[in-house]
């Protein structure tokens, strides 16, 4: 996203189906985030013979940090220079295609796959409508991205409109920078129809999440990562020397534990860092420290990297020679799992996943139902059963934990590239914070719950300007520090509850 440059966002409707509600929503959204924001429509006609269109800009910086000055927006989209194009029906879509909205440079295009005929079609001597086929083959080859559901079916199912899902399919694409909380706020403070408008946005959004790969390698990544040396050369040409030691161990982890692909996506990744390196004037130790931690976070524990550490000849090795102090004589390991119902989940498609967690948190199963197993693992039936668990890697892309943890990285991505352009300190801490996620199981679950802890009452507030960066860069450090020392959270409570009682302290002085 550049923050140079409004996100362009244009809506076809049909008369009836509530754009004018959905385009509302949008902007008051963008504008309760503090975002500069205008929109603008053109009323379209009934009986189906056009499209309502609105158009809408959202320049990605908050108001507060552009020093009085007001962004210029136009007041109709340009041919070429859309940024997400929201269809309501197919044939729409095709419209916009037509008209030169969509380009594969650019646009990412959601639309619904329901059709509501036109009146040329309706009217024609024989079978006047559209090749449905053919129309679906037109938008994905123009588009950059595409998202085609049926919002009609889902608006239906959840017994609401079809704007409300076509809101959650927005947010559930990430194009906008608004979160699915903000835009769902922003239903429940217009108080109109709430429960069925929350029901659409929440079937939108999660088929919108569940139809689309978080990360997309392009083909021609996969090509320029042909191999190591490859990725250990670009290194070298991209990056400032005091990062490139560390870089360089990331991508071989990152291409052991998953794919040259990954490696590739660590290192687009690391690109946007350096920038912020270079403008915080810092010569590397931000770009350093975010590597270090990005490689990690990268590498999460799931089940496939624990069958993967369990199997390792050089584990095996240590074992036998540190701790059972054996030669030739034959041993076994005995490997003691615990898994519990979201450990088991993890490699499942989210739209499969998510139905399993929602019972298993009804019936209050998470963190307290779990599987209990012991596997030799110098068996050769043990030994397999780690191979296969291993070997499931390439369908970590495709599961729940993968999403979750690349929507978690690029988030804490997003916080260090803010900080970076007020306080290099800050955005240091923010980056230090990658230590408190690590582990497996509960040991996550708590280092994850007081990580967005210290992001809800420290970091955002720092990054929409409400604590000075230097009070701020304290105040992450001393939380980050309270939480490392007591894992259940109790420190981190008291340290949290004493920053928001100075930050009041200073706005009533203020």
């Amino acid at each position: 996203m550049n923050p140079t440059r409004p996100v362009t966002l244009l809506i076809a409707a049909l008369g009836g189906e509530g754009g004018g509600v959905l385009t509302n929503w949008i902007v008051d959204a963008a504008a309760a985030a503090g975002y500069p924001v205008q929109s603008t429509s053109i009323p379209g006609v009934a009986q189906r013979t056009g499209a309502t269109t609105y158009y809408v800009e959202i320049l990605p910086v908050k108001a507060i940090e552009l020093a009085g000055k007001r962004p210029v927006m136009a007041l109709t989209p340009g041919v070429g220079d859309i940024d997400v194009v929201l269809a309501s029906e197919l044939l729409e879509a095709g419209r916009a295609v037509a008209h030169g909205f969509v380009t594969p440079d650019r646009t990412h295009l959601i639309a619904s796959t329901s059709r509501f005929y036109a009146m040329d079609e309706k009217i024609a001597m024989g079978d006047g409508r559209f090749d449905q086929d053919k129309l679906t083959k037109v938008i994905k080859e123009h588009a950059r991205d595409t998202l085609l559901i049926d919002m009609d079916a889902l608006a239906k199912q959840s017994g609401s409109f079809i704007n409300a899902v076509m809101l959650g399919a927005l947010a559930g694409c990430n194009r906008l920078p608004l979160t699915a909380e903000q835009l769902e706020a922003t239903i429940r403070a217009d108080g109109k129809s709430v429960d069925s408008n929350l029901r659409g946005f929440r079937a939108g959004l999660e088929t919108a999440r569940a139809s689309a790969p978080v990360v997309k390698l392009p083909e021609k990544k996969k090509i320029a990562a042909a191999t190591l040396a490859a990725l250990e050369a670009e290194v070298a040409q991209l990056f400032s020397p005091p990062a490139q030691s560390i870089i360089v161990e990331g991508v071989r982890r990152l291409a052991a534990y998953q794919s040259l692909g990954y490696a590739q996506l660590y290192l687009d990744r690391l690109k946007s860092i350096a920038k912020a390196d270079a403008l915080a004037g810092v010569q590397g130790r931000l770009l350093k420290e975010v590597a270090r931690h990005l490689a990690v976070r990268m590498s999460y524990e799931d089940i496939v990297r624990v069958a993967q550490a369990k199997i390792q000849p050089a584990r095996m090795r240590r074992i036998a020679r540190e701790e059972l102090r054996v030669t030739n004589e034959p041993y076994s390991v005995h490997e003691f799992l615990k898994p519990g119902i979201e450990e088991l989940t993890q490699l499942l498609p989210p739209v499969i996943a998510r139905p399993i967690l929602r019972l298993a948190e009804r019936k209050g199963w998470l963190g307290r139902v779990y599987f209990g197993m012991e596997i030799n693992s110098t068996s050769v039936s043990g030994y397999l059963r780690f191979l296969l668990l291993a070997k499931l890697r390439g369908l970590r892309p495709y599961g729940i934990r993968y999403q979750q943890e690349q929507e978690q990285i690029e988030g804490w991505l997003a916080h260090i590239q803010v900080a970076a352009a007020h306080s290099a300190d800050l955005a240091q801490e923010i980056a230090e914070c990658a230590r408190l996620i690590k582990g497996y199981g509960d040991t996550y679950a708590r280092g994850l719950a007081n990580y967005r802890a210290i992001e809800t009452r420290v970091i955002r507030p720092a990054l929409d300007g409400q604590i000075a960066p230097a009070r701020a860069a304290d105040a992450v450090a001393s939380a980050r520090a309270a939480a490392l020392v007591d894992p259940e959270g109790l420190s981190l409570t008291k340290c949290l509850d004493e920053v928001a009682g100075k930050g009041n302290l200073a706005l009533a002085a203020e």
